[in-house]
């Protein structure tokens, strides 16, 4: 088996795929200031022959993962932010500075879809600029959804706020306190994502295609103007476009690519 890990600030999520069939056979997640150990949403170590990794827990984190694969003797390969890969040229003066999560992303999208703008709506929502000839643009980062409503609780008083709201009606104007913090902070999400695409398109003359990722990409792509697809593996892709190990993967064939119908 093939042991994917994307681990983010908030939560390490993870899959396991078939190293001949190329199939999806399990995923899960725990929060990454867990420990492995002690929970019980962890795959069987026993049967992982490698490991790929996308890490932005930091370290700390890092160093438990690294430790797991000598105790249990498996490969392991840790994705880095380079200054080119895949056709793509990174825009950071230091390209190991880009996230990498954000690197593998847009490596993905830019592998499947060729010029691209790609948003991951996750703890942080980041945007990502790629040309048709592979220069990346760069690209913004802002606090995601959750993250803003969070920080408003901590900042203000007396003022309900829901981190886990489902977001009914949010293109509504808001008819207490709670529903309009709740579709204020909707609003400020789909809007730094509207004109981020509109100064895009001013610079590549080039109506790009819409790539999301992260927990809230379905809820973010049902407010957006803009044809957006989702890709829920798309970093995940990117660790099979950096570190191939089945047959399709080697090919190019990337798991989970969304249809083109943009």
């Amino acid at each position: 088996m093939i042991l994917d890990l994307d681990i983010g600030n908030t939560l390490t999520k993870w899959r396991m795929k078939h190293a001949v069939t190329n199939a999806l056979i399990d995923r899960g997640s725990i929060w990454t200031r867990d420990r492995w150990e002690s929970s019980e949403s962890i795959p069987d170590f026993r049967d992982i022959k490698v490991m790929r990794v996308s890490n932005v827990g930091g370290k700390e984190v890092l160093g438990e993962v690294e430790r797991i694969a000598r105790r249990f003797r498996v490969p392991l390969h840790v994705a880095r932010s380079t200054i080119k890969f895949a056709g793509v040229r990174n825009a950071y003066k230091e390209p190991e500075k880009l996230g990498i999560d954000r690197w593998l992303g847009l490596l993905a999208a830019y592998h499947s879809f060729g010029a691209c703008f790609v948003v991951d709506c996750g703890s942080a929502i980041t945007i990502d600029v790629v040309k048709a000839d592979g220069g990346h643009l760069g690209g913004y980062i802002a606090p995601g959804i959750r993250l803003m409503k969070e920080s408003l609780k901590l900042g203000t008083k007396n003022v309900a706020i829901d981190p886990d709201d489902t977001h009914r009606g949010v293109m509504n104007f808001g008819v207490s306190t709670q529903e309009a913090v709740s579709h204020g902070i909707y609003l400020a999400a789909l809007g730094q994502i509207t004109l981020a695409y509109r100064q895009a398109y001013n610079q590549t003359e080039n109506l790009l295609p819409v790539i999301l990722t992260g927990g809230d990409a379905a809820l973010v792509a049902a407010g957006l103007e803009m044809d957006s697809l989702c890709w829920p593996d798309m970093v995940y892709a990117g660790l099979e476009l950096m570190f191939p190990v089945t047959d399709a993967e080697k090919k190019g064939n990337l798991l989970g690519v969304p249809s083109k119908n943009i």
